[in-house]
């Protein structure tokens, strides 16, 4: 697929970059954009060599505005559960992704960019990064998934304090609330996500699969079903090459040769 609205690069082994490519329009997320998207995440998917993926917004000013309003403001109820759905199944694969997905906010990151950026696994933002829901000062409450993953983040009370009252939150309290993960200078953004994927990459793929699963899974069960789940992966992978690589590894005082089996 030929992408007009995004970019997909791969500038390490394992390591893909998705940036959204709409600056003139604040990197607004239309439908087109999000087919892009979509597509993306399929080619990161099927690739058995990807470790993670980096997600930002082209130039300085934006992450991702929000939702393109100029294509949402006539839309028929039909539509806007098209709409609304279409761009709940892109945060939905995602997060899905069997690999970390680190967003790199270097802007604003509003309605529809706050929740991408919700989708991905965590956040490393900017000094000028502005998170915030602001559907409501447009009559709406967001549609994809905001509600639902911001209070995830952040607890209830914040969540619906910015979400009933459109405030927006700048990077250093993004992080204080557990938000962001961190905050470094916009020069340093994309470097420090390298770093974070170089780091993830070199670890045992299948362990860093069967963590964030564990994690995701075991988010929506009891304590006792999750700990449960967690063994279960446990189990599982010490059937693979990598487990028997990474102990022995160990024991010989070298680094470990893993090779995704």
């Amino acid at each position: 697929m030929d992408f007009k609205n995004i970019l997909l690069e791969q500038p390490e082994a394992g390591i893909y970059l998705l940036t959204v490519n709409r600056p003139k329009a604040l990197n607004a997320l239309n439908a087109a954009t999000l087919d892009e998207i979509a597509a993306a995440i399929k080619k990161v998917a099927m690739d058995d060599g990807a470790r993670v993926l980096l997600v930002t917004g082209a130039g300085e000013k934006a992450f991702v505005a929000g939702a393109d309003i100029a294509e949402m403001q006539n839309a028929t109820i039909e539509q806007a559960r098209e709409f609304s759905e279409k761009g709940g199944r892109v945060m939905h694969a995602l997060e899905a992704l069997p690999v970390p997905v680190i967003a790199l906010v270097n802007g604003f990151a509003l309605g529809g960019g706050c929740e991408l950026a919700l989708a991905c696994d965590w956040i490393l933002a900017a000094p000028n990064a502005v998170f915030g829901q602001p559907e409501v000062n447009l009559g709406i409450p967001p549609g994809f998934g905001g509600t639902q993953r911001l209070p995830r983040r952040v607890g209830p009370a914040r969540a619906l304090e910015m979400l009933t009252t459109a405030r927006q939150v700048k990077a250093e309290e993004a992080v204080a609330i557990g938000l962001a993960n961190h905050m470094h200078p916009a020069s340093e953004l994309r470097a420090k996500g390298l770093d974070a994927a170089r780091t993830i990459a070199s670890r045992g793929p299948v362990a860093v699969r069967l963590v964030k699963q564990a994690v995701q899974r075991g988010g929506n069960l009891d304590l006792f079903a999750a700990c449960a789940l967690e063994t279960d992966l446990f189990v599982q992978a010490f059937g693979t090459q990598d487990r028997k690589e990474g102990m022995t590894a160990f024991r010989e005082k070298r680094a470990a040769k893993f090779r995704n089996r």
